[in-house]
Parts: structure tokens; C-alpha cells; sequence
């Protein structure tokens, strides 16, 4: 089933979205051509929260170019919620003029004069999550408002829904957006509840898979609501067939810097998240980054990963009690591995040709992306001593 997976995937996707009719009727939305590759920047919730301001923002972009993240690909700058005043009299969204008041528009044209995309967020609901007014009957009119603002990218929550439908209502929004006639990436942020990856390539670009992310290794937080970056990544195994360009899982936004994991592990959690074809959506304070901050969201070559061209999410392809072997295709043939340890020991962990669909014969080229150097050439199997909450991560290329 794995070998015919990488062959197939493709082929099988019209099959899996008619598997969608158990959760409702098959929506046809129409694809936007945006996000051919999984979109990477900063999002102001998991660092800023309630405390949002057009005053933090502008220093989030600053810090994105002054940092070099910007040159190494990373392109949004999006405000989380709480951003929201009251609508006019006409109904149009208003911006909070006590954190904004420059106004959005202003505030988009400042980010967009740094090289950077600008993205905003909205919920389904008739409030957001955070008790601001929602989109739920002004999805046409917020829509047109974006766009008049400069806005790149729209998070979409699915907060105070009441008995909503929510592919329906995703479909709304995005048939809203695509009125505008601006390309704006839609992140549809309805944590995984219906299975959005059933029905949603046509109406999204990217879609949460799960609640929110805890800054931790594993396990829940005290809310019992969000969850550790490995629970998070068990929830992603068999979710590879409905994942490509212009169409993401999206795991949640990193934690990385922000305090609540070691280095080996933000350096598993950024990886993983990689070989998930996930976006990379940084939350930590980028201008107070420390050089081992910088070291993980800034690796290149990690980033090429999540970046491929081929847009396959990787497959879990062993798991032996604590150990797991993941691997990615890539375009021209190569693979992106990733030997996961989750014990707190170190361990050997193996990876065999059969794993990577290679014949036993092939010699491939080693490539490990963390030291950034080339190991020796490895024929049938490649084995490494991982350390206890972290991974080895290369790649094999024949």
C-alpha cells in the first residue's frame, strides 16, 4: 500500500474526495492557483496574543528582513485575532483604533514596502474566538475590504458557528475572496473537526488538521484543548494522499524560540513540520531571537525541504516502539529522512532502501541537514545514533 502510494496518490484523488460524501455532499470549489508551495512566515498569535498592535507588527517585519528569515524565504506577516474594531454604519470592518490607528491599509502597504506578503484573520462565526465581530453574513463585503486593503492571506477561524455547515461556509469565504479578483492564500483554521481534507481542495489552500499547538514535547495543556508537537504528528500519519500543491495539511504554527521545548526538540518539531509539507508559520519574537533561534527557522536546507517542488508529504514508513523512520520524495528522484527518537535516550535508528523504494544495489549521496555536511555514501540501509528527543535528518540522493 506504501509502494503504490507514491505511484498513485495522484490517481486516487478523485476517489478519496467522492470518500467525502459521508461527512455531506462534495463541494466544488474552485482552485485559486495559489500556495503551490506550502506558505512560510510569521503569525502574531502564539507569541503576541491579545496583546496585537500595528506598533508590534511593523517590528515583526522589520525583524523578518533585518533577521535574513526574508531571504531565505520566508514571505507573510500575518495579524492573528483581536485586530477587529466595531463595523460602520454600513456594515464594513473597522480596525481597533486603540492597536491600529493607522488604519490597515497603511499598515499592509509598511509591510509590503519590505518585500513581505500581508495577511489578516477572520472567523466563520458571527464573533471570533476572541469575542470580535466575525464574517458569518458579511463574507462578501469583508472580503472586498481585504482586498481594497492589500491583504495576501486570510486565516479563517470557526469560532461562534452555531449549527453552521462548515463546508458551506468555508465555501463562502471562498468564493468571496475569489470575487475580489486579488490572490489572496486561504487558511482554513476549522482544526481538523470534519475532516476538512475530505472536501476542501477546492475551497482552501490549507487546512488545520488538528487543535491548537502546545509549546511541549507532548502531552495536553492545562486548557485540555491543545496538544504537544507529537501528538500533533501522529495525527498527520495516513493524511498524505490528500496533501500538494495548492493544497496543505497544516499542522499548526511552530513554536520554535518560545520557550517550552530544548533545542533537540524545536529542531525535531521545525523538521517534522517540514517533512509534512506543512506550512511554516513562525510564532516567536523575531526581533529577540537567540543564534541557536535563528539556526533552526533559518536552515536552508530544511526549508528546501518543506519548499520541494513535487509537494509530497512525507509517510511514516517504520515505527518501533519509540523510533520512526519518515521519509519524503522529492523532485528528481531523491529522499528527505527524517530518524525520529522519541525516548529520552539515544538511540540507533535504521532506514532501509525497501523504505525508500531504492533498490538494495543503488548507492545514494548522504546529505545531513542539520550539521550541513555530506557523510559517506550509503548502500541498503543508512543508520545514525539519534538523540533522545530528536532526529536525524537527511537526505538520500542517487
Amino acid at each position: 500500500m506504501r509502494q503504490a502510494y507514491w505511484i498513485l496518490a495522484a490517481l486516487l484523488l478523485p476517489i478519496i474526495a467522492a470518500g467525502a460524501r459521508d461527512t455531506g455532499d462534495v463541494l466544488q470549489g474552485t482552485p485559486n492557483g495559489l500556495a503551490l508551495t506550502p506558505p512560510i512566515g510569521w503569525n502574531s498569535w502564539n507569541k503576541i496574543g491579545a496583546d496585537v498592535n500595528e506598533r508590534a507588527i511593523r517590528a515583526a517585519a522589520d525583524a523578518m528582513v533585518s533577521s535574513g528569515m526574508r531571504d531565505v524565504g520566508y514571505q507573510y506577516i500575518v495579524i492573528d485575532d483581536l485586530w477587529q474594531g466595531e463595523r460602520d454604519k454600513f456594515g464594513n470592518i473597522q480596525p481597533d483604533p486603540k492597536r491600529f490607528p493607522s488604519g490597515i491599509k497603511k499598515l499592509a502597504d509598511y509591510v509590503h514596502s519590505k518585500g513581505l506578503k500581508f495577511g489578516i484573520y477572520s472567523d466563520a462565526g458571527t464573533k471570533t474566538c476572541g469575542g470580535r465581530p466575525g464574517s458569518r453574513g458579511y463574507e462578501f463585503q469583508d472580503a472586498r475590504r481585504y482586498a481594497a486593503w492589500g491583504v495576501d492571506y486570510l486565516k479563517y477561524d470557526w469560532c461562534n458557528v452555531g449549527t453552521q455547515d462548515a463546508p458551506a461556509a468555508y465555501l463562502t469565504m471562498s468564493e468571496a475572496l475569489q470575487a475580489t479578483g486579488r490572490p489572496i492564500v486561504f487558511s482554513m483554521c476549522e482544526w481538523g473537526n470534519s475532516k476538512p481534507w475530505l472536501w476542501a481542495q477546492n475551497i482552501g489552500n490549507l487546512w488545520r488538521t488538528t487543535g491548537d499547538i502546545y509549546d511541549h514535547w507532548e502531552g495536553k495543556s492545562s486548557n485540555g484543548y491543545s496538544i504537544g508537537a507529537m501528538n500533533i504528528l501522529d495525527m498527520q500519519a495516513g493524511l498524505e494522499a490528500y496533501s500538494g500543491p495548492g493544497r496543505w495539511n497544516d499542522p499548526d504554527m511552530l513554536e520554535v524560540g518560545n520557550g517550552g521545548m530544548t533545542a533537540d526538540e524545536y529542531r525535531a518539531h521545525f523538521g517534522l513540520w517540514a517533512m509534512m509539507a506543512a506550512p511554516l508559520i513562525a510564532g516567536n519574537d523575531l526581533a529577540a531571537m537567540s543564534e541557536e533561534t535563528k539556526s533552526i527557522l533559518m536552515n536552508k536546507e530544511v526549508i528546501a525541504v518543506d519548499q520541494d517542488a513535487l509537494g509530497v508529504q512525507a509517510s511514516r514508513m517504520a515505527k518501533n516502539g519509540e523510533s520512526e523512520v519518515w521519509v519524503r520524495p522529492l523532485k528528481g528522484g531523491g529522499r528527505a529522512i527524517v530518524l525520529l527518537n522519541r525516548s529520552t535516550t539515544p538511540r540507533q535508528i535504521s532506514v532501509t532502501w525497501e523504505q525508500l523504494r531504492y533498490p538494495d544495489t543503488l548507492k545514494a549521496n548522504i546529505r545531513d541537514l542539520w550539521s550541513h555536511q555530506d557523510l559517506p555514501p550509503a548502500q541498503g540501509t543508512f543508520t545514525a545514533t539519534v538523540s533522545g528527543h530528536g532526529i536525524v535528518m537527511v537526505t538520500a540522493k542517487p
